[in-house]
C-alpha cells in the first residue's frame, strides 16, 4: 500500500498552538506529515526562514512521522517532489473555508489530483492567528499562551 503523505504548507510566522493542533490531529490520518515552510522573497517575515524552521523542527524532532522542510515555488510542485498526494489545511472560520476551497480546487487541477484535507480548528484555538501573535510580539507582549513551550523558548532567545 502506498504511503499516505500530506504536506502542511504555510509561512508559520510563528507556528501557533492552532497549527500544532492541526498537525497532532492529522497524525492518525497520514503516515507522514511534511510541514512545509513556503519561502517567498517578496514577503516580509517577522522571523527569518532559518528561525522558523528551527522552531518547528525542535518541536517535532522526536516524531519520525513529521518532517519539516522549506520550499520555493508552487505547493503542488513540492508535493510531487515529495510524493505527497494530500495537502493539509486548517480552517478557523468560514472566511478561511472560502479562501482555501478555491485554492484546493486549483491545486487539485494543477497537481494532478492532489486532494486537500481540511481540519476545523478546535474551538478554543480558532482565534489564534500568526498575524495577531506577530503583532503582540512586536509590541513586546507575552505570547506564551498562543505557542507551544518549545516555540516560545526559541522566540525568547530571539527577541
Amino acid at each position: 500500500m502506498k504511503e499516505k503523505i500530506a504536506v502542511f504548507p504555510g509561512s508559520f510566522d510563528p507556528f501557533t498552538l492552532g497549527h500544532e493542533n492541526i498537525v497532532q490531529r492529522a497524525l492518525v490520518l497520514f503516515d507522514k506529515i511534511i510541514i512545509a515552510l513556503g519561502e517567498n522573497s517578496s514577503k516580509k517575515y517577522f522571523f527569518d526562514i532559518e528561525k522558523r524552521y528551527r522552531m518547528i523542527h525542535n518541536l517535532y524532532k522526536d516524531n519520525s512521522q513529521i518532517e519539516v522542510d522549506v520550499f520555493k515555488g508552487l505547493t503542488v510542485d513540492f508535493c510531487k517532489e515529495k510524493g505527497a498526494h494530500f495537502l493539509l489545511r486548517g480552517l478557523r472560520n468560514s472566511s478561511d473555508f472560502n479562501y482555501e476551497s478555491t485554492i484546493a480546487m486549483l491545486n487539485n487541477k494543477m497537481g494532478g489530483g492532489i486532494e486537500t484535507v481540511f481540519l476545523i480548528t478546535d474551538p478554543g484555538l480558532s482565534f489564534y492567528s500568526s498575524t495577531v501573535v506577530r503583532d503582540f510580539l512586536k509590541a513586546g507582549k507575552d505570547c506564551s499562551s498562543f505557542l507551544a513551550p518549545a516555540v516560545w523558548k526559541e522566540i525568547l532567545n530571539e527577541v
